[in-house]
């Protein structure tokens, strides 16, 4: 199976104290973390792709343009959704949203660029 604009995926959490700004470092309160939120999008993002994922190559995030634009208490379930809007060669191109229970929380758009993931796991660490 080829990637193909119009795949989407989906991934869900309950938001948890771990979860929030005051917990990652990126703010002061007990919010859901705009970080979070954006590892959600991602992981939708590659879930709309797995399936069409050979055995030796994985996806990784080389661009987003994210906008987080409410506030979600702890104990809230949150869910994203990305398809995927573009292929080009090896770059893929997703538009995200993610939603509490009251709503959209976040959108955006989303790059991942598909590798050979024991080359670029060699190639990371020759930087050690």
């Amino acid at each position: 199976m080829e990637i193909a604009i119009g795949m989407k995926g989906q991934a869900e959490n309950l938001v948890e104290r771990e979860d929030t700004a005051h917990a990652v470092g990126s703010g002061s309160l007990l919010v859901y973390a705009t970080p979070c939120m954006v590892a959600l999008m991602e992981g939708a993002a590659c879930e709309a792709i797995a399936e069409a994922m050979p055995e030796d190559k994985t996806s990784v995030g080389i661009e987003l343009n994210i906008s987080h634009l409410a506030a979600t208490p702890v104990g809230m379930d949150v869910h994203a959704v990305a398809e995927v809007t573009a292929v080009d060669g090896n770059i893929i191109t997703f538009r995200l949203e993610a939603f509490d229970e009251a709503g959209k929380i976040g959108e955006g758009t989303h790059k991942r660029a598909i590798v050979t993931a024991q080359r670029f796991l060699d190639k990371v660490y020759t930087k050690l």
